[in-house]
């Protein structure tokens, strides 16, 4: 049983190296190089451990990194949509699903089933921990794009009432960090980086 677990294991690692392949539409910082979703999940995980005494509610700060670090597996088969895109939602798909359900469940059953609950429990958005990682994904491109003179708001000319819808989620995990994420947005319409509407 041992061996047969750990050889399920194996796979679902070598797998999941394919996230490194997966490239964003957001750059680095102060860099023209797209960050890749691996670099993504390591960046959200660290800040996770960094910010979380801001978080509005107190959390499980080890089940916030799992679900950072896991909730973009599943672009492995669904491929990134980028959060301002005008012609697929960037919300949980049916595609995110059987990729859920296939990468997952390369694993022992108890742990694929635990790794769906956390990935559906961020996806969801309703419980503190799920709040808090979601507050971390909408937070870093905002530091990316500032960094970047707009970077990618510039590049899909997205317009500030959309940065700053996208970017409100941030309050249900944070009030301090949206108030400077908000004081951000605000800055990068004064800079002329992102378009007022």
């Amino acid at each position: 049983m041992h061996l047969e677990n750990l050889l399920k294991q194996i796979d679902f690692i070598k797998e999941i190296d394919k996230v490194k392949y997966i490239q964003r539409k957001t750059k680095l910082f102060n860099s023209n190089r797209n960050e890749n979703d691996a670099e993504h999940s390591w960046h959200l995980a660290v800040m996770a451990i960094v910010l979380a005494e801001h978080s509005n509610a107190s959390i499980d700060i080890l089940k916030v990194i799992k679900m950072v670090l896991i909730h973009d597996i599943v672009e492995i088969d669904a491929g990134d949509t980028f959060i301002y895109d005008t012609q697929k939602n960037h919300s949980n798909t049916d595609e995110e699903r059987l990729a859920a359900n296939r990468i997952f469940g390369l694993l022992p059953k108890k742990q694929s089933e635990e790794l769906i609950e956390i990935w559906e429990e961020f996806e969801a958005g309703l419980t503190e921990e799920a709040k808090f990682a979601k507050a971390m994904d909408r937070l870093e491109p905002l530091l990316q794009n500032s960094s970047n003179n707009g970077g990618t708001w510039n590049e899909f000319d997205v317009s500030y009432s959309n940065v700053y819808e996208k970017k409100k989620v941030i309050d249900e995990g944070s009030k301090i960090i949206w108030k400077f994420a908000e004081k951000l947005i605000n800055e990068s319409v004064d800079k002329g980086i992102l378009k007022k509407d």
